[in-house]
């Protein structure tokens, strides 16, 4: 969890989060890491991460066709494809279905 880039606004709302999660009945190590994540994700929606392309690499059980470019990029990366950073998003696609085989 990157929190030393978190303000008081986010921590709080973590702790809540967190709260909330626990008061639902998950674990607390489950708890937390749901409530990192929706802070980051509205973290980097407001544009104050640094890395922009903090996106995952999407669903798995969605189509390739179906994921946004940078999820396909973060697969591509995970996959070592050389030359990802200035392919199409149909060119990732490519990619990573020839990769995967």
């Amino acid at each position: 969890m990157p929190r030393r880039a978190w303000n008081t606004k986010d921590e709080h709302q973590y702790e809540a989060i967190k709260e909330s999660e626990l008061d639902d009945g998950a674990r607390p190590s489950e708890a937390k890491e749901i409530a990192a994540r929706v802070v980051n994700k509205r973290r980097r929606e407001e544009g104050r991460t640094e890395n922009k392309r903090t996106q995952g690499t999407g669903n798995p059980n969605t189509p390739l066709a179906e994921r946004k470019r940078d999820e396909l990029y973060n697969t591509a990366k995970d996959l070592e494809i050389a030359g990802r950073g200035s392919m199409t998003k149909a060119e990732l696609v490519r990619a990573i279905q020839s990769k995967r085989g």
